[in-house]
Parts: C-alpha cells; sequence; structure tokens
C-alpha cells in the first residue's frame, strides 16, 4: 500500500521536532524560539529602578523589535521569593545573594549568573518650607532607631515615610539603623511615587526614595516630581560638610548612602534574558544608567572638577 506525500511530511516535520529537542534538551513539543534578540519574557525589578528599567527596555525593543520584555516592578523580598519559586529567570535587586542562598541553588542545580551593573542612593527629600537642610548619618541612624525624632530648626515631630517593607530601601534603612525594627516614627506607604507625594503634601516628612527617581532631569516626568520637593545634604559625621547624591559624590562615595545595583539571571544562554542582561552591561545599557544620572558599573566614569578664579 502507498503511503500519502501528507504523511510523509508529518513523519519528517516529527522527526524535525525531536531533532531540535535532543539538541536543546527540552520538552520535544516545547520548541525554543527566543533567541538574545527574538521573543517574549518578563523581569522583576525593585521598584527603585523603575525610571531607569522602563526607559532602558523601550531602547532594547526599539533596538529588537521582535523582541517584548515585561517588566514587574516589586518590592526586593517578593522578587527574591519569586526567583527562588522558579516564576521568573531575572532580577534586578540592590544585592548579590548571600553564599547561603548560592549553595542552595547550587543544590538545585540551578546556574545563576550574578552581574553588578551599577551603583545608586537612597535619596532624602523635604518639603520645601522645611529650614533644615542636611542630616548626618549619625542623627539619621538615631532617628530610625528610637522614638521622637524631631527636626532641629523647627522641634516639630519627623515622620518618615518610605515605599514598602521588604523593599530595597527598607532593607538598606534596616541595616542603617541596627535594629530589627524601626522607629514609630517610620512609616511605609506603597511605592517611591507614593513617598514623593506624600512629603509634597506634609511640610513634616521626611522621604526615603531611590535616587533614580529624581535623578535623570531631562525627563519630564522627574522634573514634575522635583517640582515642590528639595533633596537633603547628608554628612559621615555632625558638622561635616555634607553631599547630595549626584553620579560624582555616589562614585567618590562622599555620599554616604550610596549602594549597589545587580542583575542576577538564569535564563538560557542563548535566550531573551541572557540576551537583555548582556544587553544592560554592554556600552548601551550602560550608557542609559548614565544618562540617568547614576554610576554604571562597567564603563569609566568622568568627573569633572568646576573652579573659580
Amino acid at each position: 500500500m502507498k503511503k500519502s506525500k501528507t504523511y510523509h511530511s508529518f513523519v519528517f516535520l516529527l522527526f524535525i521536532v525531536l531533532l531540535v529537542a535532543c539538541e536543546t534538551h527540552e520538552n520535544p513539543f516545547a520548541y525554543q524560539t527566543d533567541t538574545h534578540g527574538r521573543g517574549k519574557t518578563s523581569v522583576l525589578i525593585e521598584d527603585s529602578y523603575r525610571p531607569l528599567f522602563l526607559t532602558s527596555i523601550y531602547t532594547f525593543e526599539s533596538q529588537f523589535p521582535k523582541a517584548t520584555i515585561t517588566p514587574k516592578f516589586l518590592s526586593e523580598g517578593q522578587i527574591i521569593d519569586s526567583f527562588f519559586a522558579n516564576k521568573v529567570k531575572t532580577i534586578c535587586i540592590s544585592r548579590d545573594f548571600t553564599e547561603k542562598e548560592k549553595d542552595f541553588l547550587k543544590s538545585q542545580n540551578v546556574e545563576v549568573k550574578s552581574h553588578l551593573m551599577a551603583y545608586d542612593a537612597v535619596a532624602l527629600i523635604v518639603h520645601p518650607s522645611n529650614k533644615d537642610t542636611s542630616v548626618s548619618v549619625g542623627r539619621l541612624k538615631t532617628w530610625l532607631s528610637e522614638d521622637g525624632a524631631k527636626w532641629p530648626a523647627s522641634g516639630k515631630p519627623v515622620k518618615m515615610v518610605f515605599d514598602k517593607v521588604n523593599s530595597a530601601n527598607f532593607n538598606y534603612l534596616t541595616n542603617l539603623s541596627g535594629k530589627k525594627t524601626l522607629s514609630n516614627s517610620v512609616y511605609a506607604l506603597s511605592s517611591n511615587e507614593q513617598v514623593i507625594n506624600y512629603v509634597k503634601a506634609n511640610p513634616n516628612a521626611l522621604g526615603f526614595i531611590g535616587v533614580n527617581w529624581i535623578s535623570d532631569q531631562e525627563d519630564l516626568n522627574v522634573m514634575n516630581f522635583l517640582d515642590s520637593l528639595r533633596v537633603l545634604y547628608v554628612s559621615k559625621v555632625e558638622g561635616a560638610v555634607g553631599f547630595q547624591p549626584y553620579a560624582g559624590t555616589i562614585w567618590t562615595q562622599e555620599y554616604p548612602l550610596h549602594r549597589e545595583m545587580w542583575l542576577i539571571n538564569k535564563g538560557r544562554r542563548a535566550g531573551l534574558n541572557t540576551g537583555f542582561v548582556i544587553f544592560m552591561l554592554g556600552e548601551k545599557g550602560q550608557l542609559l544608567v548614565q544618562k540617568s544620572e547614576l554610576v554604571p558599573a562597567k564603563t569609566p566614569v568622568r568627573l569633572i572638577q568646576l573652579t573659580t578664579n
């Protein structure tokens, strides 16, 4: 009995599918179509870095029209939990994994690559009517760890606000305070944007946000955020010169509240997740970091000193 052309075509197609599956060690009927510049994926990003990654993903997708990256902006704690629950392959948080976390991943035969991408900082924002212009790290630690914080100039209570529990900002402040619980003058809202709006409406508030939210002053949204806000100077010790969080002072660590930005990836080497990581660590991605007035980790930083005659 002769077999039809349709039958032979089906057998040939099945052979190709099985051959690809053997090469990729994947489910035979789950052919991987994503590459460094093609496909669909999602990434989880700490909310402190939202402005940078919205711009970066837009630029990446413009360069690779067949790629779609969906960002989800969550707290650092939520992101880490999702990564270990295998719900996402690529994340950006304010720290590398600990040795204990890395050992656990190795025990699960999970290959993970950690990359220091940039340096940023926690910015302190106040209402323009606030007469205090600076704060020392020591005073800030006291405010965070003890009740009854008051503004030196006015004597009014300080109401400190940050984005949310288990965020990068919250973890930074908790580590800075040296306490497991923060002062009863510290309150959690739900986002960096809410912190900005709260400080605009409350003269005695002190807001803690990721500096990326106010660093790129060529961004119209940033200009709107900065309207009716003032950024405090921070000194390392009481009475010393304070600094605001600019790229130069973050790079030299003259601004004390600096921190790191880490990209952590377990995507396939030839897949879209890895392609996006390569982009962010490459020249174009690092230029976007620099344009956002953050400090790129992979390219030199140019410092310019202005002098007057």
